[in-house]
């Protein structure tokens, strides 16, 4: 009975779910598959198939337009490093008290906060960041970057963080403590460790929403300053050209390698 009842709330029996899904697989991978493809075409042309050529991928090493790129590049792993890092760290902080410090008043309140820029429009985010920087007097460049990237990312560093936590009894650090170990000893020997898979996890995380963020970086960057997404974008605006493929597939290419890493952190340590 309990099968039958199951399996009646089962969407994968609803008419059209197959056809939806398919849709949406369709419409998510189709464009990225385009580019993909079109990254090898050997045609100066956008539209023109000519054959199977790595020259777009050379270009952007070699190319009049290479300097720009590598320096864009640059920054945006810098910048992504440094506020994945660091977000990382506050959100491992602040999913310890949210959930190993009990009952605390403001609870509700800094949970929301902490969820906060997850509901917010990023354009919102991008506005009130840039406005609060022109308000303190605060110079545009790099460090309004990793400023406003950290505070963005620490809600997605959170959400691996606390679920792995929540996943961990806390009778590990009971034992612990019962062995004369202190708090800082059996949070940093014995909780940290086992929360590993989840904070490389929100790391990863952290750094591909900082590596491939555009509308806070264009808002809060200085001028002259160009991360590898605006760098983008600017080379877009003067038309678009098959090398703009190719470094849009490399993107893409560390974006999948990050995901991958992460997926077979996470497979690894259930298999324990």
């Amino acid at each position: 009975m309990a099968t039958s009842k199951s399996a009646k709330f089962d969407i994968k029996t609803y008419g059209g779910f197959k056809a939806i899904t398919m849709l949406c697989l369709l419409v998510l991978y189709a464009p990225l598959v385009v580019v993909t493809i079109y990254s090898f075409n050997a045609s100066v042309s956008l539209t023109n198939w000519e054959g199977i050529s790595l020259r777009w991928y050379v270009d952007v090493f070699t190319g009049p337009e290479s300097e720009k790129f590598k320096i864009a590049a640059l920054n945006s792993f810098v910048i992504a490093i440094i506020a994945a890092t660091v977000s990382t760290m506050i959100a491992t902080l602040a999913a310890t008290a949210m959930i190993r410090g009990g009952k605390f008043k403001l609870r509700t309140v800094s949970f929301g906060l902490i969820s906060l820029p997850l509901m917010v429009p990023e354009i919102v985010t991008a506005v009130a960041t840039l406005i609060f920087f022109n308000s303190i007097g605060f110079d545009r460049g790099l460090m309004t970057i990793i400023l406003a990237h950290t505070a963005f990312c620490i809600p997605f560093a959170y959400l691996p963080i606390s679920a792995r936590m929540q996943g961990v009894e806390d009778t590990y650090e009971q034992a612990a403590l019962d062995l004369y170990a202190t708090k800082r000893q059996a949070f940093t020997k014995i909780l940290v460790p086992l929360m590993m898979p989840g904070i490389i996890s929100g790391f990863i995380l952290a750094f591909i929403v900082s590596l491939d963020d555009f509308i806070i970086t264009n808002f809060v960057k200085g001028a002259g300053v160009e991360t590898l997404p605006t760098a983008i974008f600017g080379s877009v605006k003067q038309g678009m050209k098959p090398n703009i493929m190719a470094i849009s597939t490399m993107l893409l290419g560390v974006s999948v390698l990050m995901v991958t890493i992460s997926y077979f952190v996470s497979k690894s340590d259930n298999t324990k």
